[in-house]
């Protein structure tokens, strides 16, 4: 163990023999360690934020005293070690600020190529909700599984390959066509972005979390695309005809053609808007 004063002479030859390596590599361990609190911050994990920083001190304190040779190097990999494990934590978080990002390059360019009246684009946007709407509810009355996925323009490209490009306008004949029993896509999951049906068939990628048995493949399915994609999801259980939504991994079962409507609106307006904002 080193003496105060080998920890003193040990500073003072960092500033008395500094170099660019050592900027980088200071740059870089504080970049990293902001990254890791901002995402623990922002992701509702505040109590973690004190044990990491405990962890930091007690990482620093340990590598202070010790008198290991290259104990400079041991000790930026032990705080990269240490970052990682928190990092893997929040890996769905992750993976959904990633596609959240790529996408706003996507929903800025669709935006400036809208140059119709707003009160056109919200009358448009009430009839995309009005025929999904009453689809749902069709489909609900007669036990008649479905899902559906409201995309921002980034649901993943192996999902969109897995189904069948369509393209088309919506209604409910065409969605409640598809999800016909029997039908060759009723099986996978639809999806819509904008205006249109953008493809279905599609395979989903299931939560890996704990759900009561009453939810089955469809609503796993429904769920565990919102964890890894910023993603909205309607489903309809086959089984009892409920319709269910969720948002960010989160389900709200029991929902009425009101609250299908509202939910509906939250995206459309995001959608049809560059602001993000109700007209």
């Amino acid at each position: 163990m080193r003496t105060l004063s080998e920890i003193g002479r040990s500073i003072a030859e960092v500033f008395t023999r500094f170099s660019w390596i050592y900027a980088v590599e200071g740059v870089l361990a504080f970049l990293l360690i902001y990254y890791v609190l901002k995402l623990l911050y922002e992701n509702n994990a505040k109590r973690l934020i004190p044990v990491y920083a405990l962890l930091l001190v007690a990482v620093s304190v340990v590598g202070l005293f010790s008198d290991l040779p290259n104990a400079g190097t041991v000790y930026l990999f032990t705080i990269l070690i240490l970052s990682l494990f928190f990092l893997l934590l929040f890996a769905v978080e992750i993976k959904r600020g990633i596609w959240k990002s790529s996408s706003k390059s996507t929903a800025s360019a669709a935006a400036t190529e809208r140059h119709a009246p707003k009160t056109q684009l919200v009358v448009h946007a009430e009839e995309c909700i009005s025929g999904i709407v009453k689809a749902v509810q069709n489909l609900s009355k007669n036990d008649v599984g479905a899902l559906i996925v409201l995309s921002n323009g980034n649901v993943p490209k192996e999902i969109l390959e897995s189904g069948v490009s369509l393209n088309a306008n919506i209604s409910s004949q065409l969605i409640e066509g598809i999800f016909i029993p029997k039908a060759p896509l009723h099986d996978g999951a639809m999806v819509i972005y904008g205006d249109k049906i953008q493809a279905a068939g599609c395979f989903l990628p299931l939560t890996q979390k704990e759900y009561p048995k009453e939810l089955g493949t469809r609503h796993r399915a429904g769920i565990g695309v919102t964890e890894v994609a910023d993603v909205a999801t309607i489903i309809v259980s086959e089984e009892t005809g409920i319709v269910s939504v969720v948002k960010r991994g989160n389900i709200t079962r029991y929902v009425d053609s009101d609250g299908l409507r509202s939910f509906l609106r939250d995206y459309y307006w995001k959608e049809f808007n560059a602001g993000g904002k109700r007209v």
